[in-house]
């Protein structure tokens, strides 16, 4: 069975249905109208683009242009997350650059070559998509993790210090920081992997059930990219806080006020 082509008719049917949410706004004066035709316009530019060049990505499957092509998304990602960090950009650039890139690398090839058992390991189609799924999950929790990693150190300076203070290590004064931002970036996904199969089915599953594909077959890919996604963010947030520790305390294990953006906004 083949997928059923969605035409341009069709594609202008999808957006009248923003009608619905943008009269809600209106009569409600939400006053999100600007930010849905802001969110949903370039949502529907950068895919239009993006569209286009994997045509050529895809046709060609060379494998520096496929890796050129992670690079960037690796870079889009990383910036993304720098962009909605507390911390400033020369503190967490590298630290964020390296939790990203490795772990996505990592679990993609492990992926392709004892998961699926692809013969060439960088072919586009799948690098590019399961990237884009492992890369998409790593930017959410690395996000929440770092950021209430340091707030939570900052607003709770006087416990930490005293902590610190005690004759302990700072791997042991760290520790229920580190606990609490684990679970606070990754319990919410775990719960959501929990869910699948009963209150939803997810997006790589249904299409490619709408894709012709058989319901065994698209079960199994969502398995086992559900168990990639959470493996290579549990990696992910692991080093970006181990990582970043050496730049955000000084020598005697205490945080630096200066990391902050904004420190006053930082401790509230």
């Amino acid at each position: 069975m083949e997928t059923v082509e969605i035409s341009n008719l069709g594609l202008f049917a999808s957006f009248l249905l923003l009608l619905i949410p943008l009269l809600i706004s209106q009569r409600l004066k939400l006053e999100m109208n600007k930010a849905t035709f802001w969110s949903i316009g370039r949502m529907s530019i950068q895919l239009a683009v993006v569209g286009i060049f994997l045509e050529y990505v895809f046709n060609l499957n060379n494998l520096w242009l496929n890796l050129l092509w992670l690079t960037l998304m690796v870079l889009t990602a990383v910036f993304s997350a720098i962009s909605s960090s507390k911390i400033k950009l020369k503190v967490i650039l590298w630290p964020i650059l390296i939790a990203f890139a490795l772990p996505t690398l990592g679990v993609l090839l492990y992926f392709n070559a004892l998961i699926i058992r692809l013969n060439y390991l960088f072919e586009a189609r799948y690098l590019i998509a399961l990237g884009g799924m492992l890369l998409g999950n790593v930017l959410s929790v690395s996000i929440v993790a770092i950021n209430s990693f340091y707030q939570n150190i900052s607003s709770q300076n006087k416990f930490f210090l005293y902590r610190l203070a005690m004759a302990g290590t700072q791997q042991e004064v760290l520790a229920p920081f580190l606990k609490n931002s684990f679970h606070l970036s990754l319990l919410p996904a775990l719960a959501k992997t929990a869910t699948i199969g009963i209150v939803s089915l997810p997006g790589m599953m249904s299409g490619q059930i709408i894709g012709g594909s058989s319901p065994s077959t698209a079960i199994r890919y969502q398995i086992a990219i559900m168990i990639a996604i959470y493996v290579c963010g549990v990696i992910s947030v692991l080093l970006a806080l181990l990582l970043s520790n050496k730049k955000c305390f000084n020598d005697y294990g205490v945080l630096k006020e200066d990391i902050f953006k904004d420190y006053s906004k930082a401790v509230k």
